[in-house]
């Protein structure tokens, strides 16, 4: 696969840890929303390190669309109804900050940041959208309901949001991370408490932001019932028209957008990692293409992996009640970017011992009686029964063969592996071997 954002990206190294040592906290992933926690810790002057396993960026970062907007694909319409309106606007008000956050740090960074305004659509009945910018204007954002959009084909109707925006992660990054405290190579295989234990070396600190994607540590906070992974596939176009805008599809299963550099970026073709369907993947993506696109052409192709969390809100915050002075943020729903950044506020402030205003929006120790919790029990309890000797070292799932990109995946919690087996995605903390 061929990344787009990796194309001229010229992304800092850093040493391994060599030996030994301490600080007051600890970042634990490389990826978006690590660097922008380190980011801001080092804002605030406080003392921190972060580790990545492999090279930052080199993550699900590098497959994301980077999409800036408030608008996911959690309604706020069923936010209202799932936690009441003060929950729903807390989470419109961090995402609405995020945004304009990374408009903020564009000004220090170059990352090709452009306003766009964020478009989601209905090719089929309206009613739902129309019931969504009435619920996102009573928590007192100007959304506007429109029958007619900047894209080239015909919808039922929309809900957009002006003045969002879009971006390039590994500009932001390569220029962000340069002048942070950073060790990369360097694969933290357990934690005790706050004390993390890496090949090289133990670190010691008395904080530990744990920002690795999906949760490493089972024992704890339930997160191989709490998530799941999807995988979405994404066309890069040439000789396609700019559509003006971000847009997104509001059906389970439809379609994203967004241009760049002469390119437009459709994704679409969603499956739970591990479950091969039948016209999905990227044979759902090329089908929409030559409906809508018929004369562009494909330049590249790639991947990306998100985690899913049981109620389509990120969990942010404590790890565990039984893990004190460790932090997660986890569940970011195909929204990364804006997520990060809230993560990365709200963990800034609680390890530096102030009070978040959105805690209780994103907590990790909310209610788990969703019905995605069965969901996700079933598809375990049901993949431990299929005999075949290639299992996933996370909690022994059976993997499954995706020849479309020749890895081992793991249906129960998205783990993957290469052909030889050698680790891919998290959570899985080791290589498959037969």
């Amino acid at each position: 696969m061929q990344y787009l954002w990796t194309q001229g990206v010229d992304m800092p190294r850093f040493p391994s840890l060599e030996g030994d040592c301490q600080t007051d906290v600890l970042v634990i992933g490389g990826g978006m929303a690590g660097i922008l926690c380190a980011h801001m810790l080092q804002e605030a002057g406080a003392d921190y390190l972060l580790v990545e396993g492999e090279r930052i960026g080199g993550g699900v970062t590098k497959g994301t669309t980077a999409v800036l907007t408030a608008q996911h694909d959690t309604l706020y319409a069923d936010l209202i109804q799932k936690f009441g309106r003060q929950t729903a606007k807390g989470y419109l008000d961090a995402n609405l900050w995020a945004v304009e956050h990374f408009r903020h740090m564009a000004r220090f960074f170059a990352c090709d940041l452009e306003d766009k305004p964020s478009v989601m659509y209905t090719q089929h009945n309206p009613k739902r959208l129309e019931e969504e910018a009435r619920a996102v204007q009573s928590l007192g954002f100007e959304a506007a309901f429109e029958s007619k959009t900047p894209l080239p084909f015909e919808v039922a109707g929309a809900v957009i949001y002006p003045a969002m925006a879009q971006f390039h992660p590994l500009k932001l990054m390569a220029g962000v991370s340069r002048r942070l405290h950073i060790r990369e190579k360097t694969f933290v295989r357990r934690l005790e408490g706050t004390r993390a234990y890496t090949d090289k070396g133990i670190i010691r600190a008395n904080k530990v932001i744990v920002a690795t994607h999906f949760p490493f540590v089972n024992r704890h906070g339930g997160y191989y019932m709490k998530l799941f992974q999807m995988r979405s596939f994404v066309l890069a176009l040439e000789g396609a028209p700019d559509i003006g805008c971000t847009a997104v599809d509001s059906g389970e299963n439809g379609f994203y957008l967004r241009n760049y550099g002469g390119l437009l970026l459709v994704g679409g073709g969603d499956q739970r990692t591990g479950k091969i369907k039948q016209g999905y993947g990227f044979e759902a993506v090329r089908a929409f293409v030559r409906d809508c696109f018929p004369g562009a052409l494909e330049k590249m192709a790639w991947a990306t992996q998100d985690c899913i969390s049981l109620d389509g809100v990120p969990y942010i915050g404590p790890y565990s009640p039984a893990m004190p002075g460790v932090y997660v943020a986890s569940g970011f729903n195909e929204w990364g970017m804006t997520s990060s950044m809230v993560a990365a506020r709200m963990l800034t402030d609680m390890a530096m011992g102030k009070p978040s205003p959105f805690a209780g929006v994103f907590s990790p120790q909310r209610s788990m009686l969703r019905t995605q919790l069965f969901v996700n029990l079933g598809a375990t309890v049901a993949n431990f029964a299929i005999p075949t000797p290639r299992r996933c070292p996370h909690l022994g799932c059976a993997l499954r063969w995706n020849k479309a990109e020749h890895s081992w995946d793991c249906p129960c919690h998205g783990s993957r592996f290469d052909e030889n087996g050698r680790l891919v995605d998290n959570p899985a903390m080791r290589d498959s071997h037969v």
